[in-house]
């Protein structure tokens, strides 16, 4: 009777324990199973850290929406501790590197030894709200199907677009710089003056439709399709070739409308104005001091729950292998806002759908994840 008694409370404290997990749960997991760890470049792994570790340093008392501990993940969490991850993975690199050895940072043993690993589970009661109320069928599928135990791991990816320098039948949409009546306001001030600026009066279709151009009320950077403005708008970053240059442009600041999940990207009326910038760009609270990044090794999430900077792990089969990939939290996005089931993972540049999905194809829908801090 008492192995009994202790299984059912076993089993009653296991349901509770998913019960509980279904609202986004992170818990200590000692021994965690990361199988290979491969398939990034350290280099690249300690440049976002190093530059992450910057924007800390030039504004821990200016961003209290995304420089902290994380809100949701444990209490024994300082922002102390998160700077000595990042500190620590590149200390990590360098030391092999001039050791001329393989890195560290590929060897779960090494990664066990000296890192606590958080197991994070989905919210998966607000992925079940939101795939009730969404129209996309895909979409709909993708967020029903989130297993209980593994976050929904999605990709996105710099656009390489074709452009013009000027507008052509073709090429007749721009990415447009911030409207004119506000290009030398604060975000502070303009939010002041949100009422009365251009940036916050027209949705996408409306702009799409001409509203800007009829007085001339914001620059155009470059002309692209419609069918790219929309994939830029999601994506975030613009990387094209003019006259033999590569340029890049960031989404700056938008409209003011929330990003709607439950619908697709042509629908909605959320507008981004863009900046040109030297390299692809991930979170900042303005354009001059986004975080540079880099593919495979950056996530885009919840930074206002998580904290920027955390280090992720993930965890997946591909073929009879389990494989594990390691990256910084450095991106966000109007799609993770009370949103604790899903992280973006930046793989590369790509023109559309059929090269993305031809690089990408190996990497999964869901997988395993954890928040590794230093211990």
């Amino acid at each position: 009777m008492k192995i009994q008694s202790k299984l059912i409370i076993l089993m009653l404290a296991s349901i509770n324990f998913f019960a509980s997990a279904n609202n986004g749960e992170f818990v200590l997991e000692p021994m965690p199973n990361i199988g290979q760890v491969k398939l990034f470049k350290t280099s690249d792994l300690c440049t976002v850290a190093s530059n992450t570790q910057t924007y800390f340093a030039n504004n821990k008392e200016t961003d209290n929406y995304a420089v902290h501990s994380g809100q949701v993940i444990s209490a024994d969490i300082t922002l102390d501790k998160v700077a000595d991850t990042l500190k620590f993975i590149c200390q990590t690199y360098v030391t092999d590197v001039r050791a001329k050895q393989p890195s560290r940072l590929h060897s779960s043993a090494f990664l066990k030894k000296n890192f606590d690993f958080y197991r994070w589970y989905p919210d998966k009661n607000t992925a079940d709200s939101i795939a009730k109320a969404s129209t996309n069928d895909i979409k709909n599928r993708l967020l029903n199907n989130i297993p209980a135990e593994q976050l929904f791991i999605t990709k996105y990816y710099t656009k390489l677009l074709e452009a013009s320098a000027v507008k052509t039948a073709e090429f007749n949409q721009a990415l447009y710089a911030l409207p004119v009546d506000e290009k030398n306001l604060t975000l502070e001030q303009a939010e002041l003056q949100k009422h009365s600026l251009t940036r916050f009066k027209y949705t996408r279709q409306q702009v799409i439709d001409g509203a800007l151009d009829a007085k001339d009320l914001a620059k155009p950077l470059v002309w692209i399709t419609e069918e790219s403005l929309h994939d830029v708008l999601l994506q975030g970053t613009g990387v094209l070739t003019i006259d033999g240059q590569t340029r890049y442009f960031n989404v700056h600041r938008n409209n003011g409308i929330s990003y709607d999940y439950s619908i697709g990207k042509t629908e909605q009326a959320r507008y981004w104005y863009f900046a040109e910038v030297p390299s692809i760009m991930g979170y900042g609270k303005t354009i001059e001091n986004k975080i540079a990044v880099k593919p495979h090794v950056t996530f885009a999430g919840n930074v206002a729950q998580l904290g920027l900077g955390k280090l992720i792990m993930i965890n997946y089969q591909q073929g009879a292998d389990s494989v594990s990939q390691m990256g910084i939290l450095a991106d966000t996005g109007g799609a993770f806002d009370n949103n604790l089931f899903q992280l973006d993972f930046l793989v590369d540049s790509y023109y559309g759908w059929s090269d993305y999905h031809q690089a990408n194809k190996h990497l999964p829908d869901y997988a395993n994840t954890w928040i590794m801090i230093k211990k």
